[in-house]
């Protein structure tokens, strides 16, 4: 399965173009959504053509294929004027042997087991981090890339996550390796012994005469 994943349009018409531009150029599967889709937010400027009627439509176009977590500027009318279920908290996608988990970021991060993903949005800004074989992953933002961030989303496919820019640009790499089983190969026999050879026991048989 082959998965684009973006977050943050934040109701720019203009991003949202070119995001479901670089989406069909991938000829992918599933569009993740990771939060955030319609309003621009309190702390952050408008960004480029805010038409958050334009993106629902635009969305629409393709809503068959698109999974949808909800983010902190996502309010309950966002939602519903959406054409396609939209998460709250914390979805998964089991595929390729992985369990990747999504969600829009703005809280805790679940428990995570080793070898598990954690896609995450909110930040704005890109991340492809380890720890303790945990992998914690951002696209950053379609529209509102913050601290020199770039313009960007990931691709998943066969334990792969590429990082690219809104032109297909590839520009980081997270891949994870299948785990290899120690295989258990049984013991060798134990060398057959030769029978020991014992001498025979010649029992005789004694007659007691009396007289």
């Amino acid at each position: 399965m082959k998965i684009f994943i973006a977050s943050d349009l934040h109701g720019s018409a203009e991003y949202c173009r070119q995001m479901i531009d670089a989406f069909v150029n991938e000829k992918a599967d599933k569009l993740l959504l990771l939060g955030d889709i319609l309003y621009h937010g309190p702390r952050n400027d408008l960004p480029e053509v805010y038409s958050p009627k334009a993106v629902v439509a635009m969305l629409d176009a393709v809503k068959e294929k698109v999974i949808c977590v909800g983010g902190n500027c996502d309010a309950q009318i966002d939602c519903e004027l959406l054409p396609f279920p939209v998460i709250s908290g914390v979805g998964g996608i089991f595929v390729d042997g992985l369990n990747i988990y999504f969600a829009h970021g703005h809280r805790g991060a679940p428990p995570l087991s080793a070898g598990d993903v954690y896609l995450t949005g909110h930040t704005h800004v890109q991340s492809n981090e380890e720890d303790d074989g945990r992998y914690y992953l951002n696209p950053g933002s379609i529209s509102i890339p913050k601290e020199d961030a770039r313009r960007a989303y990931i691709v998943y496919e066969n334990r792969k996550f590429i990082f690219k820019e809104l032109n297909g640009e590839e520009f980081d790499l997270c891949e994870i390796a299948e785990k290899v089983e120690p295989v258990n190969e049984p013991e060798p026999p134990e060398e057959e012994k030769p029978p020991i050879k014992r001498n025979p026991i010649i029992r005789k048989k004694i007659i007691i005469r009396r007289r």
